[in-house]
């Protein structure tokens, strides 16, 4: 079926759902509309897609060929069960987790003489009404199995930027994009916490570090994590390490440790005629003599 006419219904009217169900309507998707556990979602839903809401579960499979499971990863496996009891023969399902494999949450689909299909978007969806237009500039890596170009096809016909991902790697792909989204969220909120500890309120120490996170970020994106490094570590001065440290307690300072020994090895990347050997030492003992 060309994915032009393509008829993709929603399950599950959380954020993604939302978001998703926006980005493909405004690209001419032919999106039939939304079902909820609770209708009023789906509802709500509809009215910012401009689709149709739906009270029951086999009216929204009947009227789409496609049927995105917009859930929480450990409710797919569930949700799929209940369409398979209504029947998906010449259906195609999908999800849209960055760890789970469509054979993980689809188990036997093709013995149900319908496809299962995952494609997920490389961007922090925090908002149901906004997101979407984020979505634009994100890529969808679609993962690899029978029937997934035609996911390519409406995606790049969509003019975003789209890749294929083996099953096999999907566990590493979704943890490499925890790293650098979620994990940032917990260094933010360390060195926001210290700078609360010296006297600023939590908008004023967001906005002094906005300059520094924002200008950083640029510049690893541009440059490279190797280019784009600065700070004490890089330097090899051990002094202020041990300074840091001395300030921090528990998680915080063994995730300062932990990721300090990672810039270390960056650093000999960037710069290595200069010695952080009473650095690195120092993270790896937990001490510095005095």
């Amino acid at each position: 079926m060309r994915m032009s006419i393509l008829k993709i219904g929603f399950i599950g009217a959380g954020k993604v759902g939302f978001s998703l169900g926006k980005l493909f309507a405004d690209g001419n998707a032919a999106v039939t509309g939304y079902y909820s556990r609770r209708y009023s979602s789906a509802l709500e839903a509809a009215r910012f897609t401009d689709t149709k809401p739906y009270e029951r579960l086999e009216s929204i499979t009947a009227d789409s060929d496609a049927l995105f499971l917009t859930v929480p990863d450990q409710e797919i496996r569930s949700v799929y069960g209940e369409l398979v009891r209504l029947g998906i023969k010449g259906k195609t399902v999908c999800q849209c987790s960055g760890a789970l494999t469509v054979d993980e949450t689809f188990p036997n689909i093709k013995g149900q003489g319908a496809q299962g299909q995952s494609v997920h978007p490389l961007f922090p969806v925090n908002d149901k009404y906004t997101s979407y237009r984020g979505l634009t500039g994100a890529f969808f890596c679609i993962e690899e199995n029978d029937g997934c170009e035609l996911w390519w096809e409406l995606l790049e016909g969509m003019g975003l930027k789209t890749r294929y991902i083996a099953p096999a790697v999907k566990p590493k792909y979704h943890a490499a994009c925890a790293v650098v989204s979620n994990l940032a969220c917990a260094l933010a909120d360390i060195g926001t916490r210290l700078m609360e500890q010296c006297g600023f309120s939590q908008r004023e120490a967001l906005d002094a570090l906005a300059p520094l996170i924002k200008h950083n970020t640029e510049n690893i994106i541009e440059n490279g994590a190797a280019a784009a490094l600065t700070g004490p570590t890089e330097r090899g001065d051990a002094v202020t390490v041990k300074k840091h440290l001395d300030c921090l307690t528990g998680s915080d300072k063994e995730l300062y440790r932990s990721a300090s020994l990672i810039l270390a090895k960056l650093a000999e990347e960037k710069s290595p005629d200069r010695d952080r050997r009473a650095v690195t030492a120092l993270l790896n003992e937990g001490g510095m003599s005095k």
